[in-house]
């Protein structure tokens, strides 16, 4: 880094700082309302109940709506915070949900659970955006997201970082779920295989029988992609480990091997969507009044008939089986320059990169005297997708700790039964370890600083901030840029839909009714999609999204080249699939 531009960041850096502390002190907090609804239900002594994270919950202290703190006219003229930041509130059936009753709780009670939520306007979006500055500027993940952090916590009044944002989100389930799962599964299995050189027998196979060379790696790698569609981390993890030995041999550069990867992870998840996203999903669709969204089974099943106007997940993966069959004419400047330095040279990564994953896991170091086979490979893989398969079938969803960990052991039992010494083993385990840590770091920042970032509220302000007067022909693409953004700044698709569907959904069947619209239903579908879409765009493309950094740790890829590299290939599909949505709303809707 230059020092002109280490003075920019610095400037930077300081003036944001002064910016948080400013808007600490001295922007008020403008407080939302939200509504969330669950699948309630009764038992047999009346109680109602809901599901939470598979758990049956009991809702107690049902207040009817008018009478709740938590409503927005209640919100807009309340000084200071709030009692209570949620509560559960009755709507009568019969009702729509501008006309209140102030019946308490009837048997037909309709439940919602409001939320209170607030932001800080446009400043919300603040420390994502010197985050992804700091990033671009820099090429050290680690310092961004650090600073974005910072920033963050001063806006928000939690000036002890280390005990008020750091310990509480490293003491999360999630954060737990990310150090077993990424630094010791997924690290010890990587640093094993690296160990008793099983990936290498695995590479070695494949180039002798299928992999001939580049193209025919990079098909092979569209193809798994296409294969493990369960989507996000599991196939990115899955896909990356698999197909980076065979790659690496052949030649195939490392931002083109990351964008392969990534981009047919989250796309393929929402085009072949059958695993946890439409269960998920399904839960913010509710809009009252709107029978083909009444329940549970309903909303699936137009989740599932809107799925062939995902026109940004159909041109990714295109995009991506262009790439794998080295037709670059739609992949941007920097994949083509990678392609062609890769055939020229033969160097995977571009001058100053600096991989995410250490040199451990770069170069085989097989024990003395151990010669594996390619079973050893194969064996544990299909194993982990066995338990991710049958765990999926028999609990609801696939229990990616069981699988990776089951693989793990599978990988230790050959090789002691082959005779390498346990010394071997841990040494291996350790390399793994070691080749992951920096990347499980930047998860947890990451993981912080979208945290952050939902409690500022930034993806609330943008929804807010539209209104119910759009020409119904803009709304889809609206939705899209605004989703686009939201996922891009927290760098998570799932908690995207969690702010933008609730909102998005009632805006755009409004729209709908208002001004006429021949069919609403198609017209929510398209909405739907481009909520859906442009969430995983931005998700996809952002250096704070978890599959970003996994995606650029298990293919060996620099993290700011992979981001920089394939956000260009994703804006051709974006742009092509925002006219796809905007023509079939003008001419279908």
């Amino acid at each position: 880094m230059s020092k002109l531009n280490k003075q920019f960041t610095l400037i930077l850096f300081f003036i944001s700082v002064a910016s948080a502390f400013y808007i600490n002190f001295n922007i008020p907090a403008t407080w939302v309302e939200s509504q969330l609804r669950y699948q309630t239900y009764t038992d047999a002594s009346g109680n109602w109940l809901y599901k939470s994270a598979g758990k049956t919950v009991i809702i107690d202290n049902v207040v009817p709506y008018q009478d709740s703190e938590l409503r927005q006219q209640a919100l807009d003229n309340i000084k200071g915070q709030p009692t209570v930041k949620q509560q559960w509130v009755s709507l009568p059936v019969s009702l729509p949900v501008d006309e209140l009753s102030s019946n308490n709780n009837p048997p037909s009670a309709n439940l919602v659970l409001l939320k209170a939520n607030f932001h800080y306007g446009i400043w919300s979006l603040l420390p994502a955006f010197i985050a992804i500055i700091l990033c671009l500027t820099t090429r050290e993940p680690l310092v961004s997201l650090a600073g974005g952090i910072v920033v963050g916590a001063i806006m928000l009044g939690q000036f002890d970082l280390l005990n008020h944002v750091l310990i509480p989100t490293i003491g999360t389930t999630n954060a737990a779920s990310i150090l077993i799962l990424y630094l010791w599964l997924l690290g010890g299995l990587m640093g094993i295989w690296s160990k008793t050189g099983a990936a290498q027998a695995f590479a070695d196979y494949m180039s002798m029988h299928y992999v001939k060379g580049p193209r025919s790696a990079k098909v092979v790698t569209w193809f798994l992609g296409i294969i493990f569609f369960q989507g996000g981390t599991m196939s990115t993890v899955l896909v990356g480990t698999t197909v980076k030995p065979l790659a690496d041999k052949a030649g195939v550069s490392h931002e083109e091997l990351s964008y392969v990867v990534d981009s047919t992870a989250s796309p393929v998840a929402s085009l072949i969507a059958f695993n946890a996203w439409p269960a998920y999903i399904q839960g913010f669709l509710f809009i009252p009044g709107v029978a083909f969204l009444a329940t549970e089974s309903d909303r699936i099943a137009f989740f599932f008939s809107s799925v062939p106007l995902s026109f940004y997940a159909i041109f990714a993966i295109i995009g991506t089986l262009l790439l794998s069959l080295n037709i670059t004419t739609f992949s941007g400047p920097l994949l083509k320059k990678a392609n062609q330095r890769a055939r020229t040279t033969g160097e995977l990564d571009a001058p100053n990169a600096s991989p995410i994953s250490a040199k451990e896991l770069h170069n085989a170091q097989s024990a003395p005297g151990y010669k594996a086979h390619v079973l050893e490979f194969i064996l544990p893989l299909v194993c982990l997708i066995l338990v991710a398969i049958i765990s999926h079938f028999t609990m609801g969803s696939p229990q990616i700790h069981w699988a990776f960990a089951s693989a793990l052991l599978l990988s230790v039992l050959i090789a002691l039964y082959k005779g390498i010494g346990l010394s071997a083993i841990l040494d291996g385990f350790g390399n793994g370890l070691k080749g992951v840590v920096v990347a499980s770091v930047i998860l947890m920042l990451a993981l912080t600083i979208g945290m952050l970032s939902k409690q500022l509220g930034g993806g609330i302000y943008l929804v807010e901030s539209l209104g119910q007067h759009i020409p119904f022909w803009c709304l889809p693409v609206i939705l899209q840029l605004m989703t686009m953004l939201i996922a891009f700044s927290t760098g998570t698709s799932w908690g995207t839909y969690a702010i933008a569907f609730p909102l998005a959904m009632p805006l755009a069947w409004t729209i709908a009714q208002s001004q006429g619209l021949a069919n609403p239903e198609l017209y929510l579908m398209v909405c739907f999609a481009t909520v859906l879409n442009g969430s995983v765009y931005g998700d996809q493309c952002s250096p704070i999204s978890d599959t970003t950094i996994l995606s650029s740790m298990t293919t060996g890829c620099d993290l700011m080249d992979h981001v920089k590299s394939q956000i260009i290939p994703a804006t051709y599909a974006a742009s092509l699939a925002a006219l796809m949505w905007t023509l079939t709303v003008v001419f279908f809707a």
